[in-house]
């Protein structure tokens, strides 16, 4: 046996990690195959666009953004999962609904976009934070809500704020597959120990990792850059179209 069981990490091969502690994710070989539930199975297809073909067990189910699906059997039987939040998720530009697939039948997923696949398993206790629409498929033992980064910060940055796809189990274990979008590298963080990241850059961490989001000072900027923050400051100060107008020039690479 040369692969994890649960998430399909090579285990003959040394883990990759930067001076700095950065650990680059196990490159899945392609047609590792991952189990979970009552014996389904999850295929992993690691070219350049991945793709996983799953072949689910009578009395398993997983759900996902319905776009994700790429084809599944014609007999296999499939419901909505309405999600909380309301309002907000529209709002949040989070999917209303997610799609469910139940067993036996096979089907298969991918994002159409290159990048890597990381197959998480979720043991009962362990909550994990993820970025919205980095999903792939979730197992039916993995319970799904979402959180919002509290600040007024993130509504300059992300227009209504910045969303946590939030997935815990509460008693058997289950799994997440994400798609990450280039290359995957994780760090652990010690006690008391910070990074920086672009928030484009963030896919997944431990419910107990805090973030916060943090303006970066341009005040040393000159000529346009400095015009342009000055013009992104005033904008800040008339209400809701003023902030809109003040995204937009963030946007455009205007504002910072």
């Amino acid at each position: 046996m040369t692969t994890c069981q649960r998430c399909g990490a090579p285990l003959d091969t040394r883990d990759r990690v930067s001076d700095s502690g950065w650990r680059e994710a196990p490159r899945l070989r392609d047609l590792t195959e991952v189990g979970f539930g009552a014996g389904s199975t999850i295929q992993l297809d690691t070219g350049v666009i991945p793709v996983a073909e799953l072949n689910l067990a009578e009395g398993d189910s997983v759900y996902f953004e319905h776009h994700a699906m790429l084809w599944k059997d014609d007999r296999l039987p499939m419901t909505v999962m309405s999600t909380p939040g309301g309002a907000r998720r529209l709002l949040g530009d989070m999917p209303f609904v997610l799609s469910v697939a139940h067993g036996a039948g096979r089907l298969a997923f991918s994002r159409d976009a290159a990048g890597g696949l990381v197959v998480l398993p979720i043991d009962p206790g362990t909550q994990l934070d993820v970025r919205g629409h980095a999903l792939l498929l979730a197992s039916g033992a993995v319970s799904y809500t979402f959180s919002k980064v509290p600040g007024l910060k993130t509504a300059f940055m992300a227009g209504t704020g910045m969303y946590f796809d939030q997935f815990s189990v509460a008693e058997a274990p289950g799994v997440l597959v994400l798609h990450g979008y280039g290359n995957v590298f994780q760090r652990t963080l010690d006690d008391g120990e910070t990074i920086e990241l672009e928030p484009g850059g963030f896919l997944y961490k431990d419910a107990s990792v805090a973030m916060e989001v943090r303006t970066v000072d341009i005040g040393g900027a000159s000529g346009g850059a400095a015009q342009g923050l000055q013009g992104a400051k005033q904008l800040a100060g008339r209400g809701f179209r003023g902030l809109k107008a003040m995204r937009g020039m963030m946007q455009d690479g205007i504002a910072g």
